[in-house]
């Protein structure tokens, strides 16, 4: 084999067992949201907001489902609870209660606990109940493809604007994308929108946000 022929067969030998992988630029706004969060996490224990939770789908009918209520997390080391207290449901009064505890999301259609039911396999999907609340910057590296999307006000607030790929497949499948507006000082999330594919999305917007303030006795259980 000719030298010069030689040398390209080897070169493409080469890449064949080594392929090439781009480096992806490191977007230095980027970087500093994420060193920011991380620094807030340390500080993060406890949070109480009002939500306005909507489903909506644009197909094949456009429809709107609407709930409203209290929320409340909780993070101590990498133990996680999540409980939403919805007080209101497409404008009736409901009693719906969400519980996320030690890997088990309860529902309660009815605020009891004789009427909760579980779901062992939720434990997977904890990095959407945690999104946004105590999370720092490491923590959703670790589990998301993040693009910074600039800076954008809500209300008084300026946040900072992600959007996250899960890094899961099995995740990802059923949320293709879930944009984030951060309020990256106090590692709170002050708006998401949850790309379910098929013409589906929900939409988390918070209010009334208290951080590290001492949760009720009722924050993380049914029957009040």
């Amino acid at each position: 084999m000719h030298s010069r022929n030689r040398l390209i067969f080897l070169a493409l030998l080469a890449i064949s067992f080594f392929p090439f992988r781009p480096a992806q630029a490191e977007d230095p706004a980027l970087a500093a949201v994420l060193a920011k969060l991380d620094a807030a996490a340390q500080n993060f224990h406890t949070t109480t907001a009002n939500f306005e939770f909507d489903s909506i789908q644009t197909d094949p009918i456009p429809d709107t489902d609407a709930m409203t209520g209290i929320t409340y997390y909780d993070r101590s080391g990498s133990h996680f609870r999540w409980g939403a207290h919805v007080s209101r449901h497409n404008g009736r009064p409901a009693l719906k209660t969400y519980v996320y505890s030690g890997g088990v999301l309860r529902v309660s259609d009815t605020g009891k606990e004789s009427d909760a039911k579980g779901y062992s396999q939720a434990g997977k999907y904890e990095s959407y109940f945690a999104l946004g609340f105590g999370a720092g910057g490491k923590e959703l590296e670790e589990q998301w493809t993040i693009r910074y999307l600039g800076k954008e006000k809500i209300g008084d607030i300026e946040t900072d604007k992600l959007e996250l790929v899960a890094k899961d497949p099995q995740v990802r499948k059923n949320i293709p994308k879930v944009t984030v507006w951060m309020d990256t000082a106090h590692a709170v999330s002050l708006k998401l929108v949850f790309d379910e594919g098929e013409g589906q999305s929900r939409v988390c917007i918070y209010s009334n946000i208290e951080v590290n303030q001492p949760l009720p006795k009722t924050a993380f259980s049914f029957d009040k």
